[in-house]
């Protein structure tokens, strides 16, 4: 078949087996973004939202969603992880910037968790503020570095075509 760890030799999915990978410090950072309208952002920033305190509450969303991560992707372990990290920055008058960071001691690595934390946060933005901003959209979701492991650290060079 294939050389991907997700499929057996007869193309079947299947969990991968980590029982005899050494357990190690492994990290992963993700990102991903909010585009809306200046108005939307101006209340975010100034608290205005009706719903509450929308950064507050992405952010406990985005925790929740790292560690249930194991629930929502099927071939993924469920994993002890020591810490999760969610900030934001406005990057300009229209786009909110989410990230996130993701630690474990383990068998296997935690991207899958960050970007779901960035996924999760986002999405909580994108519903605490749609009745005033039905156009906002979510961008970039994406990896930007993780630590550890066989395949050692990677960090995501910057793309000049993007």
């Amino acid at each position: 078949m294939s050389s991907l760890s997700h499929f057996d030799e007869e193309g079947a999915s299947r969990m991968v087996d980590t029982s005899s990978k050494e357990e190690t410090s492994r990290e992963a950072r993700a990102s991903g973004q909010v585009e809306m309208s200046p108005a939307t952002l101006k209340l975010i920033r100034d608290r205005g939202v009706s719903k509450g305190d929308v950064l507050g509450v992405a952010r406990l969303a985005g925790i929740q969603a790292a560690k249930k991560t194991w629930d929502l992707i099927p071939l993924c372990h469920p994993l002890p992880i020591t810490a999760v990290q969610i900030d934001f920055a406005f990057l300009n008058e229209n786009t909110l910037e989410i990230q996130a960071l993701v630690r474990l001691i383990g068998r296997t690595g935690v991207e899958m968790e960050a970007l779901t934390a960035v996924a999760v946060a986002a999405l909580t933005v994108y519903d605490m503020c749609k009745s005033v901003d039905k156009v906002m959209r979510v961008r970039e979701i994406r990896l930007e570095e993780k630590r550890g492991g066989r395949s050692g650290h990677f960090h995501r060079s910057p793309d000049p075509a993007l």
